[in-house]
């Protein structure tokens, strides 16, 4: 199945940032913080926790994170409007990244913001909001997206369900201090807090 590319306006009530951790005895943690889009203050949070049983493979991080990410989405009082993902879409080498996995199968807008790259792009401009195609086989897959002024990029690319130029738009909206959207900020966080407090 592949991810749908959704074009046109869209209104997101909520956004929902998750990130997962690992500790050294190969467990996983998952957080899921969700923020109202206008306000970014958290509404809900859940976490779980899982045993990883598949083997790290570059470009397979899905099947090592997906288990324990739907176990925590499942435990949400909420139901987010759009997720972003700590991770790539389809600026993947098979054009279907994390985030394109959790979209697929939740149904929701997902967008992948990661802090490393797949393919290639020009270094975008220097000012916040500056940004450069990422292409992978001169395929236009995503953007380095400038969220601070002469701060490194993030690399944003689509999930499932919106376009990226929504995308952009939306992680901008959600970084009003840092490098990275404040979904993932958070959800980063609480990780941490989950590993120290095991």
């Amino acid at each position: 199945m592949e991810p749908r590319i959704s074009s046109g306006p869209a209104t997101f009530q909520t956004v929902a940032g998750i990130d997962s951790a690992y500790d050294e005895d190969s467990n996983v943690v998952t957080a899921v913080v969700v923020l109202d889009a206008t306000t970014l203050e958290t509404v809900d949070t859940a976490t779980a926790r899982g045993r990883v049983t598949f083997p790290y493979v570059p470009g397979l991080l899905a099947f090592r994170e997906l288990p324990a990410t739907i176990a925590a989405l499942e435990r949400l009082g909420t139901t987010p409007d759009l997720l972003l993902c700590d991770g790539q879409g389809i600026a993947h080498p098979r054009r279907f990244g994390l985030a394109c996995h959790l979209g697929v199968l939740t149904g929701t807008p997902t967008i992948g913001v990661a802090k490393t790259v797949w393919g290639e792009h020009t270094a975008p401009g220097r000012k916040r909001g500056a940004s450069a195609d990422i292409t992978l086989d001169g395929e236009v897959v995503g953007r380095a997206l400038r969220t601070r002024d002469g701060v490194k990029p993030v690399y944003v690319s689509v999930g499932h369900r919106i376009d990226l130029d929504t995308a952009c738009a939306e992680v901008l909206a959600l970084t009003p201090k840092y490098r990275q959207p404040e979904t993932t900020r958070r959800a980063d966080h609480l990780c941490g807090t989950l590993l120290r407090g095991r």
